[in-house]
């Protein structure tokens, strides 16, 4: 067939009706242009179409650089724009008109280029090196420039290149303007995914066929093209399907069931390849079976250069990403699901299954799970520890509970108690046990770090505990592990035959064969495939992770009492800031204070969430690992309760130098990372020097400091004197006079050494004056005795008087209380 490159042909060459498409491309209204767009494609023969299909999908999709965004459908959602939503999802349906478009290419066998450079980087780095990846996708299409080089190109027929568009359109339009306060999940894209999903792997029924213009003639699927280079292909590489069943197809008109399962095995693997195919040079090393390393060790060293290049910066999968991942999880756990159970007649035997049975079968182990599980360490070890990382984690959960998507529906009687884990998801678990026990230990390392009096980090601890928690599944998991310590008891050359060609005839929901020794080896198949053979197994209930555990328990309930002391000083920070406290003649933070927390950003209704997560995390992960939950409610009580002579609670771990208190690691730990403990963070110098406050008036600050100043210099012998004296007359000047550096508030402070030897003299203080509150007060107090016909002089006499005597019964009664700050 004739190659028609990306580059659409000169536009002298097109019919007038072309030309002026990409003419009015930019001039006309969106709805126009998809009309005239879908005339055209009905009215032109393939043979003009072919040439304006690669600038079209450019058009919608967007460039493979970024510098055209296209339709931009990742910013388009409905509530925004309905029209142009539902014109673009119309447009785009699968039987709309651009897949028209796309099936009448077919037809004639066309046959477009699709850079390599543009390919994740693990394929672009084996292609480069001509190591043919292991996936059939690749597989007879790369085409090398005769001079060698970097130019290698992707022969892909029309639905290929339209499908390789729309997927790698959410990576390389990432970085595209979008609304930020509309959840991804609403937009166009993410429609088009789960309409595409449904439509080619569809749970009930088959796929529908594509149109076809002429009736009688179908779309034929790809015929293998000779490969132009010789490839060394890396890793495990499986039989697809598509050769078993259309490859070696000679005739054009191929089989409908055949161009069924083409189809749909072509959309998975594009979208499993442009989405989860990113790992780092690590990893690709890891990957790398003994075997494939001595017959391409030469490729293997290039591959290894080339991915150090592309891969110098990780990877970074956006939150949108994720959700379309997800997306994509979900529905193959519902189309495996809904692969019909087998009879069990005795002319099952003489049953063949369909190739979509067949496809259902095997489309997780054979298609997601290695890459799915190589993109989720991925994100566990290098996303940030925010809670932008709950994305992630309901992607993997939804992953681990098959089980939820099920046609089978839960007992309306039973939705009060969790439901149990049924035995027949045993194979499923055995067959996914890292995805279930070294990501639950990633995600215990990620949990002890992060800041868990945080309701949104501690309702991701609650979700996986909760998950972990359902009856039976624990069991299950523990019963794979010791599937996987097991002794190896079979013979070498049966073990061999086993691993490298799995059955597909095999129903991948029914029961194990009962030989124990059979489903043992398959659980270290699929670990020695996943991490390879020299992988140290770290097990999930082992006594390394329950330490771990342990650890996050003892985290979970300091973050309780973190929470809680937060919550109370709330309740007093509000009492204090009453209506009542607006008659006090100092403002409550005068002092310069800092509780050093962000209380209002989380708030009552968080805390008490949190709180909430937390215990129940706590008591689910008792019920996981059959922890004694009275002993460790004791050692977390032992261990929080921890407080000093004054009940305040213990200061972060430190050392005392010559410049003061030093954080340790654990005080780093303790104070920066999760805020467990905190210094009290509060003003220590003179008050009259503090910065002017929003509640001052500045003029009124420098005023009233020059008056300050100039009395303290005249009369600072005499107040010395005065507050030096031992009777009552000296107490109650120091009571007004004095603001002597607390030795105790210095010891709960990091600051230096050489602040505490600060001398304080006695002086007087009127800054309290400028406050706009203390001026509302005297104002109100004042407009109030002018009711009772009270002067401003007499009102004055008053408030001094009362003022005194106040704190006369002070003075009596404490010495020892916080130093009045006038």
């Amino acid at each position: 067939p004739w190659l028609a490159g990306c580059s659409p042909a000169p536009e002298c060459l097109l019919p007038p009706r072309m030309a002026s498409l990409k003419a009015d491309c930019m001039n006309k209204p969106f709805a126009q242009r998809c009309h005239d767009l879908e005339i055209v494609i009905e009215d032109f023969p393939a043979k003009e179409l072919h040439a304006i299909f690669p600038w079209l999908v450019e058009n919608i999709f967007g460039s493979l650089d970024g510098i055209i965004i296209g339709w931009n459908l990742r910013c388009l959602h409905g509530r925004a724009n309905p029209t142009e939503y539902a014109i673009a999802l119309d447009f785009l349906d699968p039987s709309g008109p651009m897949m028209k478009l796309v099936y009448k290419l077919q037809a004639e066998e066309y046959r477009y280029e699709f850079p390599v450079s543009y390919l994740p980087g693990p394929v672009k780095a084996s292609m480069q090196e001509r190591v043919l990846p292991e996936c059939s996708l690749y597989h007879n299409k790369v085409q090398f420039p005769p001079s060698g080089g970097l130019g290698s190109n992707l022969a892909l027929n029309p639905f290929e290149y339209y499908m390789f568009y729309f997927a790698i359109s959410l990576i390389t339009q990432r970085n595209s303007p979008t609304t930020h306060h509309i959840s991804p999940s609403n937009s166009a894209y993410f429609s088009l995914v789960d309409t595409y999903l449904k439509w080619f792997l569809p749970t009930e029924g088959s796929v529908l066929p594509p149109p076809s213009s002429n009736p009688g003639v179908g779309i034929p699927s790809p015929v293998p093209r000779s490969p132009a280079v010789p490839f060394t292909s890396y890793g495990i590489h499986h039989t697809s399907l598509l050769k078993r069943h259309i490859a070696h197809q000679p005739s054009v008109n191929a089989d409908p069931a055949s161009q069924e399962i083409w189809r749909s095995e072509t959309v998975l693997k594009v979208f499993v390849e442009m989405w989860l195919h990113h790992y780092s040079l690590e990893m690709y090393q890891k990957m790398q079976s003994p075997h494939v390393k001595v017959i391409a060790c030469a490729s293997f060293v290039g591959v290894s250069c080339l991915l150090a290049s592309y891969l110098g910066e990780s990877f970074k999968p956006t939150e949108e990403h994720v959700l379309v991942i997800r997306l994509l999880v979900k529905h193959l756990h519902a189309f495996a699901n809904s692969l019909k159970p087998e009879p069990l007649s005795p002319s099952a035997h003489s049953h063949t299954a369909s190739p979509l049975e067949e496809f259902k079968r095997v489309v997780i182990p054979r298609f997601v799970q290695q890459k799915l599980y190589i993109f989720l360490q991925h994100c566990f070890g290098h996303w940030p520890l925010d809670a932008s990382f709950r994305a992630v984690l309901e992607m993997w959960l939804s992953y681990l509970q098959p089980w939820r998507y099920a046609p089978e529906k839960p007992l309306q009687s039973a939705e009060l108690q969790p439901r149990s884990v049924s035995e027949k998801w045993a194979p499923f678990i055995q067959e996914n046990l890292l995805m279930y026990t070294k990501l639950f230990v990633g995600f215990l390392n990620r949990a002890l770090r992060t800041d868990l009096v945080s309701a949104k980090n501690a309702l991701m601890v609650f979700r996986v505990a909760k998950v972990f928690a359902q009856p039976n599944l624990a069991e299950m998991i523990q019963k794979g592990e010791q599937l996987f310590l097991e002794p190896e008891l079979v013979i070498p050359h049966r073990q061999h035959r086993i691993f490298m060609t799995p059955t597909l005839g095999g129903n991948f929901l029914s029961s194990w064969p009962p030989t124990i020794t059979d489903a043992s080896f398959k659980v270290k198949s699929h670990v020695y495939c996943l991490e390879g053979q020299e992988s140290q197994y770290k097990q999930m209930f082992g006594p390394e992770v329950r330490n771990l555990v342990l650890r996050l328990a003892q985290l979970i309930g300091q973050a309780q009492q973190t929470a809680k002391s937060i919550s109370d000083h709330s309740a007093e920070t509000m009492a204090s800031q009453s209506f009542l406290s607006w008659f006090r003649f100092s403002p409550s933070d005068m002092n310069g204070s800092y509780t050093g927390n962000d209380l209002d950003e989380i708030g009552q209704d968080s805390i008490k969430k949190t709180d909430e997560y937390l215990e129940k995390a706590q008591e689910y992960l008792c019920q996981i690992f059959r922890l004694n939950e009275a002993q460790l409610t004791q050692m977390i009580m032992n261990c929080g309760a921890a407080q000093d002579e004054n009940g305040k609670k213990k200061l972060p771990d430190c050392i005392e130098s010559e410049d003061g208190l030093i954080l340790t690691p654990l005080g780093r730990y303790q104070s920066i990372i999760n805020g467990l403990r905190r210094f009290e963070i509060e003003y220590q110098g003179d008050t009259d020097l503090q910065p002017i406050r929003s509640y001052e008036n500045a003029t009124l600050v420098r005023l009233l400091f020059q008056l300050s100043s100039g009395i303290n210099q005249r009369f600072a012998d005499q107040m010395e004197i005065l507050c030096s004296r031992e009777d009552f007359i000296g107490r109650l000047c120091r009571y007004h006079l004095t603001n002597p550096f607390f030795v105790e508030k210095s010891r709960h402070s990091p600051a230096l050494k050489q602040r505490s030897g600060c001398s304080r003299r006695p002086r007087i203080s009127l800054r309290f004056l400028a406050s706009y509150r203390t001026l509302l007060s005297l104002f109100m107090i004042y407009f109030i005795a002018s009711w009772f016909c009270i002067g401003p002089l007499a009102c004055t006499f008053i408030i001094l008087l009362g003022y005194f005597l106040y704190a006369i019964v002070m003075t009596f009664f404490t010495e020892r209380w916080k130093p009045h700050q006038h």
